[in-house]
């Protein structure tokens, strides 16, 4: 019998078919990534817009939410408690006093700076909440913009309602307030530092030193180099605005202080935050849109931001020296934080919680970090200095200054003990926390990934404000054990310690920068759509970079 000739179109076997399934496949994912739309082209930043950013920090400078506030909570709250050594009825300062202060909480008492100590950390919880539930949500379209300016309408609301608080019996409401005008606060200095990178990329200097590497005209080196500076520049200059408004509001309150020292209501007056509201509104004015992808089909703002943090936590290994920072910064911030909330403490009642001589400290403190904020950026620029040297210099006093306070344990006559040492303490602070502040940020801008501002400057968040819902709560059950306010500082020394060291040794800025680059030229396609997509991708030298 004859063979059949065999069919022209023989139909595939099973492998032949999968083979063409797969190649088609990848077909449609290579034209699906063709047409993926070019990286946005950003306006380059105005002389307008940039003093705008300028003048908001100028107003956002902390005087009411991070210092007045807190004062008045506690000087109501103390006016409304007892001493416990003479039971109920009895005045905390009257001048036979125990120096102990007591509220009814709960089922029992609670000491006046525990109940300080735990409505600043249930303010750090929930700015824990804020940053990752919509913090990284900003990152999509025009959100960002509209949270800060929520957050900042919120914050100016509670300043202005603390005129309200004039006697003992609200100090319930002083707490509220205060927690509000705090958490909202800090809301603000996170929404706002997230929109400094993408500044800083855009200058027309930052453009231009671009163009000049992408065409051969300057090395990398010479470009990472100068690029850093920019950012210096940028962070530098707006920390000095800050500061400069620190110095402007205080001497604004000195004019309703000293002429109205005989007044029951002037502290509330010094809370009259209009000068931010006027300094503050021009950047929602001339800040120029540079919005991030519309947010992916199916998605929701309020679940996106858990979804970013949990991808962005996952990259853990491609981003080393990031994520290394984000966790020892975590350590440093809470315990630079709860180490400024304790000292504060001490001092409201070493000075009877008198607005007259906080504002006093405050100017002597905002007078020198402007002066060394512009000092450190000269030393820096002139010899040429790392972000990460000058960052360690200011590491060095964060650890010095719970040390201090740690000496009050055996001693009355050091360790905040005396006015002297308070006026010190503002003094040191300003010469090396205000800078502090300025290359923390640099160091964490120049560690994110181009593109994923608000994604991981939520995480820096994170670390920097929310990480102190741990500190205060450690510190106030300390004091209620001890009745001593000084027994918190050995903690806060060591977490200080502990995460400056990682800081100094643990994190390579040059390397972690170019692995942000990288590690963003990869993921792409969320830039231009905001779809998060898995690079599994991992070449082995993420961390390795020369």
């Amino acid at each position: 019998m004859s063979r059949m000739p065999a069919p022209e179109n023989p139909v595939p076997d099973h492998e032949q078919l999968d083979k063409d399934v797969l190649d088609a496949k990848i077909h449609a994912q290579v034209s699906e990534t063709e047409q993926l739309p070019s990286r946005r082209e950003e306006p380059v930043v105005t002389r307008r817009e940039l003093w705008s950013y300028y003048l908001y920090y100028n107003g956002d400078n902390g005087v009411g939410p991070n210092g007045f506030s807190m004062t008045l909570f506690q000087s109501l709250a103390t006016a409304a408690g007892y001493d416990p050594a003479k039971g109920p009825g009895s005045s905390c300062t009257a001048t036979d006093a125990s120096g102990q202060c007591v509220l009814p909480w709960g089922s029992g008492t609670k000491s006046v700076s525990s109940i300080v100590l735990v409505s600043t950390g249930v303010s750090f919880a929930v700015m824990a909440l804020m940053f990752t539930t919509i913090g990284s949500a900003a990152d999509y379209g025009r959100f960002g913009r509209w949270l800060l300016f929520v957050v900042t309408v919120i914050c100016w609301a509670s300043q202005f309602a603390g005129m309200a608080l004039t006697t003992p019996d609200r100090w319930g409401a002083a707490m509220a307030l205060y927690m509000i005008g705090f958490i909202s606060y800090g809301a603000t200095l996170v929404f706002y530092a997230a929109a400094f990178p993408r500044l800083a990329r855009n200058t027309s200097h930052s453009r231009e030193l671009k163009r000049k590497y992408e065409a051969g005209e300057i090395v990398r080196e010479e470009y990472e180099v100068e690029e850093s500076m920019e950012k210096n520049r940028i962070s530098n200059m707006s920390t000095m605005h800050s500061n400069i408004g620190y110095i402007a509001t205080l001497c604004l309150n000195l004019t309703l202080l000293l002429p109205l020292a005989k007044n029951p209501k002037v502290n509330n007056y010094v809370l009259y935050n209009v000068d931010w509201v006027l300094l503050g509104i021009w950047w929602f004015i001339f800040q120029q849109p540079r919005p991030g992808p519309s947010l992916p089909k199916g998605e929701h703002y309020l679940t996106i931001g858990w979804k970013q943090i949990w991808y962005a936590l996952k990259q853990y290994k491609k981003l080393p020296y990031t994520f290394i920072y984000l966790f020892a910064f975590f350590l440093l911030a809470d315990g630079l934080n709860t180490t400024g909330t304790l000292i504060s403490i001490c001092q409201n009642d070493f000075f009877q919680f008198s607005f007259l001589e906080n504002t006093y400290l405050g100017l002597a403190q905002a007078i020198t970090s402007t002066a060394s904020t512009l000092g450190f950026w000269y030393i820096q620029r002139y010899w040429r200095i790392s972000t990460k040297k000058m960052f360690v210099v200011t590491n060095v006093v964060t650890i010095i200054i719970p040390l201090w306070g740690m000496i009050g344990l055996w001693t009355g006559k050091l360790g905040f003990h005396n006015r002297w040492e308070f006026w010190a303490y503002n003094v040191m602070f300003g010469l090396f926390q205000a800078p502090y502040y300025a290359f923390s940020q640099t160091m964490m801008a120049e560690l994110t990934p181009p593109g994923f501002d608000n994604m991981f400057f939520g995480l820096f968040g994170l670390s920097n404000r929310a990480s102190s819902m741990i500190g205060p709560n450690v510190i106030q059950a300390i004091i209620d054990n001890s009745g001593n306010n000084w027994k918190g500082f050995p903690f806060l020394f060591a977490i200080c310690t502990a995460a400056s060291v990682v800081i100094w040794f643990g994190v390579d800025v040059t390397t972690g920068r170019r692995d942000a680059v990288s590690w963003a030229e990869k993921n792409r396609r969320y830039i231009d759509t905001g779809v998060l997509g898995e690079d599994e991708s991992d070449d082995g030298e993420y961390g390795k970079r020369a």
